[in-house]
């Protein structure tokens, strides 16, 4: 029988697996981040090569914290994948990542529990365990970055649907025409996401240039290819009208997305990361008054809406509250 170190400290690894970089990261049931590695994916390598490269890197923290006990391995990453089973099946971002047990391979690596959550589902627990959505029972973040994910808490609890599609609001049509985002015309993702901006400033802009329009921040027709949501949030803040009516169109589609989740799902808080994060003076005007035109009054009442507080760090904590989530409940 193996003899229990009772003083033996308990420490949770989160692997935030992106399609540009990944990382490693070692903290404790406080969500203090005591470790951090990172690396860049090269997915050109294949599934198996990134996977030793986190192996080898978890290794090394074992063997820097010998003191600690691994008690469980979280694992963040673009879906779609099985939260139930730890499976991965096929992600845009990985190429080659079809049916990859991820959860099992680290489980019979380093004879721990694995969790692993899509990305939009664990940062909604990175912002509601220890974000702008801590102490609330019911709360909606919203990516708003290349695209728009969402994670649901509900009741207290992560909500991931039947089979992990619980909170696909970038799917919601908007309007019958307009940016694509999730495959669709006029969805929620093509108003209110990086790339769906682009196309809609890419068409403005179009526009405008063809009826002799000035536009400041875009002065020719052969510069509309380089337009992206950056330049237009910082030409916008800078007092270009063009922009700004991008933003408004953007910022007004925002509103009435939120107002169908808020008369839905009935939430205390709503907290928005990334191009709203970054641009809450220029959006919450606009976004506010469609959310009174549109939203249950009572409803509307009782729901705040935030900027993610999480920052650029968002990708690791979220790695890391997949791993402790459970422990929390």
């Amino acid at each position: 029988m193996t003899e229990i170190n009772q003083d033996q400290k308990e420490m949770f690894v989160g692997l935030n697996v992106g399609g540009t970089n990944c990382s490693v990261v070692v903290g404790d049931s406080s969500f203090l981040i005591t470790h951090r590695t990172g690396f860049e994916t090269h997915t050109e390598r294949g599934y198996q090569a990134i996977l030793d490269e986190f192996k080898e890197h978890i290794q090394a923290i074992l063997d820097k914290y010998p003191d600690h006990k691994l008690k469980r391995i979280g694992i963040s990453c673009g879906g779609p994948l099985d939260s139930k089973t730890g499976m991965i099946y096929s992600p845009p971002n990985l190429p080659g990542w079809d049916s990859v047990p991820i959860a099992k391979i680290f489980s019979d690596e380093f004879g721990v529990e694995v969790a692993i959550q899509n990305d939009a589902n664990a940062c909604a627990l990175a912002e509601w365990l220890m974000g702008s959505g801590k102490g609330t029972s019911n709360m909606i973040f919203l990516t708003f970055g290349t695209g728009m994910g969402a994670g649901l808490i509900l009741n207290g609890r992560l909500y991931t649907g039947t089979n992990d599609l619980g909170g696909e609001v970038g799917h919601i049509r908007l309007e019958k025409t307009g940016p694509i985002g999730f495959g669709k015309a006029g969805s929620f993702e093509g108003f209110c996401s990086g790339g769906g901006i682009a196309q809609l400033a890419k068409t403005i802009v179009a526009e405008k240039l063809a009826s002799n329009q000035h536009v400041g921040f875009c002065p020719t027709i052969d510069k509309i290819s380089g337009i992206d949501s950056k330049m237009v949030a910082m030409a916008a803040h800078a007092g270009d009208p063009v922009a700004y009516e991008i933003i408004r169109i953007s910022a007004e589609y925002l509103g009435q997305g939120l107002a169908i989740l808020i008369d839905i799902l009935n939430p205390e808080c709503i907290v928005i990361g990334s191009i709203y994060s970054r641009n809450e003076e220029l959006y919450k005007p606009l976004m506010d008054r469609i959310l009174h035109m549109e939203a249950i009054p009572s409803a509307l009442k009782v729901c705040k809406i935030k900027p993610a507080l999480l920052g650029d760090q968002i990708g690791d904590y979220a790695a890391l509250c997949v791993a402790i989530y459970e422990d929390k409940f």
